[in-house]
C-alpha cells in the first residue's frame, strides 16, 4: 500500500465521501481523490497530521485501516456497494467483478471475508441489495419490476420472495409501514 493511499473504514456512501473530503480540506491535507473506503493523498502525512486525521475520522465514525486483510475486506465491501448502487444491469457475476477488481482468486476472497465478517460475501451482497430495495421503495419512484431489473433480480417475483425472506414483509407491506426499518450500510 502506498503511504499516500489510505483505506478508511465505514466510508460507504456519497455523503461519507463528502465528509472525508471536508475533513481533508479542513486539515489542509492535499488529496487527489476520495472514493468508497479510500482516499488518495498527494503526499505522505507527517505524524501530527495523521493523528489529527485519525481524531477527526473517529468523531464521525471512520477509521484508518492498517491491517492488510482488513483493507482487503473494506475494499470488497466498497466494490459490492458500488456495484449495487451503480444501477448497472450488466448482470455480471459478483465473483467475476470481485476477482477482476481485486486481482485475487475468488476462493481466497470468500474465505478471508467469511472468516473476518462471520458471513459470506453473497450474504453481505444480498443484505446490501435488500437495503437498496428499501431505499428505492421509500422513494416510491420505481415499480417493483424496475427495481428488480436495476438491481439484477431475475424477476420481480424473485425480488419479492427475497425481500420477504430477508425482512418478513412483502415490498408492498414495507411501503405501507409508517416506520421504516432501514439499516446503515456500515452495519450490514
Amino acid at each position: 500500500m502506498s503511504k499516500n493511499h489510505i483505506h478508511i473504514k465505514n466510508v460507504v456512501c456519497q455523503r461519507c465521501i463528502m465528509t472525508v473530503e471536508d475533513i481533508l480540506q479542513d486539515l489542509e491535507i492535499p488529496y487527489s481523490g476520495v472514493k468508497l473506503g479510500e482516499a488518495f493523498l498527494d503526499r505522505e502525512l507527517n505524524s501530527i497530521e495523521r493523528h489529527q486525521l485519525e481524531k477527526r475520522f473517529e468523531k464521525v465514525g471512520f477509521e484508518i485501516i492498517q491491517d492488510r486483510n482488513e483493507r482487503l475486506i473494506n475494499t470488497i465491501k466498497s466494490v459490492i456497494i458500488e456495484e449495487v448502487y451503480s444501477n448497472d444491469t450488466s448482470n455480471q457475476k459478483l465473483s467475476s467483478i470481485l476477482t477482476k477488481e481485486l486481482n485475487f482468486d475468488y476462493s481466497h476472497i470468500t474465505h478471508l471475508f467469511s472468516e473476518s465478517e462471520g458471513q459470506s460475501i453473497q450474504k453481505f451482497y444480498s443484505a446490501v441489495r435488500i437495503e437498496r430495495v428499501k431505499e428505492l421503495l421509500n422513494y416510491d419512484e420505481w415499480s417493483i419490476a424496475m427495481i428488480a431489473d436495476n438491481l439484477g433480480y431475475s424477476t420481480p417475483a424473485y425480488l419479492s420472495t427475497s425481500f420477504k425472506k430477508a425482512t418478513g414483509l412483502t415490498p408492498s407491506e414495507y411501503k405501507n409501514m409508517q416506520m421504516k426499518d432501514r439499516k446503515s450500510l456500515d452495519s450490514v
